[in-house]
């Protein structure tokens, strides 16, 4: 029989052999990274109502894969449905329900991240659960939005082991709180600049002065380029990076990234995508580059109480933040975007996949050290 792990984002699971030792995020080995504040969790939770839920699958040598569901509001979000915008940074990948988003500049459902070839058991499992809440008897249609990047080299992604009960789990089991990072969920097969990569979260609210905003990030890695962190070139010094042999295409150099910012400011979707376009900057933070291969999107929601948007209504009266009020807010995705990519690497463990594969960790030691040197 099947066996996988339901990980509501608050507990700790994992598989003995990929446990050496604890892993902790870039700001607990104490390397804050930014000008503002991460909220309580340093987590996409950290947004008002907002919970994630994961599926980890590791079922013998082979599967390695899962989901990860996050949901912007507690409430039926078909009936109220979340203001929302999609931002493109490089477009080789399978983003489910990307055209109506655009076009209504809403969201009417969770956002569940999975692997490449099991999107279609990602939109069944949001259908289903859409189809199953309180309320929605009459519903007809439904856009289920599914991102996701390919975990192919250490999981049998032929097999397409996720199943739609998983999604609608995941969904279910969604907290608030500590976010589980690393080889968790859809980030449980993925490699990162050559490192197992995997889920990471970040946050940061602003100052009172600025509004008090909350934005909060959460990235399934999966990309490839020039390691960076915090303005340290790590790839460079550890001589592991993309294009080092000076070949056209490097084994690691394509792959995906999937972001998902979520705001409690009010905006609406024309300054969510305005929003979304700056986590492609916290991405280049980290040395990502977008590469011919690499499915790069952004995903961006307000959950403003008040700006909700009910389906039933004939009109929208709704309050939204002044072009000249988004500054603080693009530097605030930035940083939150690049240091929950870098805590998807330092919170991932060393993984042993399909076929025998092997991909290590990312040398955590090693990497203090450069930091620990650049900050002297």
């Amino acid at each position: 029989m099947r066996r996988y792990l339901l990980i509501a984002c608050c507990l700790v699971t994992g598989v003995a052999s990929m446990m050496a030792q604890p892993r902790k995020t870039l700001r607990e080995w104490g390397f804050p990274t930014g000008i503002f504040t991460p909220g309580p969790n340093n987590a996409i939770t950290d947004v008002p109502g907002v919970t994630v839920g994961h599926v980890t699958l590791i079922e013998g040598a082979d599967v390695r894969t899962g989901v990860t569901a996050i949901v912007p509001h507690q409430g039926n979000i078909f009936s109220q449905k979340v203001p929302a915008a999609i931002h493109v940074g490089n477009g080789f990948g399978k983003l489910a329900g990307m055209t109506q988003v655009r076009e209504l500049g809403n969201i009417e459902t969770p956002v569940v991240l999975t692997n490449t070839l099991s999107v279609a058991a990602g939109i069944e499992g949001i259908v289903r659960y859409t189809l199953m809440q309180p309320g929605n008897e009459s519903v007809r249609s439904v856009n289920a939005v599914v991102g996701e990047t390919n975990d192919g080299r250490l999981n049998d992604i032929r097999g397409m082991h996720v199943t739609p009960q998983m999604v609608i789990d995941a969904i279910n089991n969604a907290h608030g709180g500590p976010v589980e990072q690393g080889n968790v969920g859809a980030g449980t097969g993925t490699i990162c600049f050559g490192f197992k990569g995997g889920i990471g979260t970040s946050s940061r609210v602003l100052p009172q002065s600025l509004g008090g905003y909350t934005v909060g990030v959460l990235a399934q890695t999966n990309y490839g380029g020039i390691l960076e962190i915090d303005g340290v070139q790590v790839g460079q010094k550890l001589h592991k990076h993309d294009f080092i042999n000076h070949v056209r295409k490097s084994e690691n150099v394509d792959g995906s990234c999937m972001m998902v910012v979520i705001t409690d400011a009010p905006l609406d979707s024309r300054n969510l995508e305005r929003l979304a376009k700056r986590a492609m900057m916290g991405l280049a933070k980290t040395g990502g580059i977008a590469s011919n291969g690499s499915g790069d999107y952004v995903i961006a929601l307000s959950v403003a109480p008040g700006n909700l948007i009910d389906a039933d209504a004939r009109t929208i009266t709704s309050t939204v933040l002044a072009n000249g009020e988004m500054s603080s807010l693009f530097a605030a995705t930035i940083e939150a975007t690049a240091e929950a990519l870098w805590n998807s690497l330092f919170m991932a463990e060393p993984m042993t996949g399909r076929d025998g594969n092997h991909v290590d960790a990312l040398p955590v030691e090693q990497v203090l050290e450069m930091l620990e040197h650049d900050r002297r």
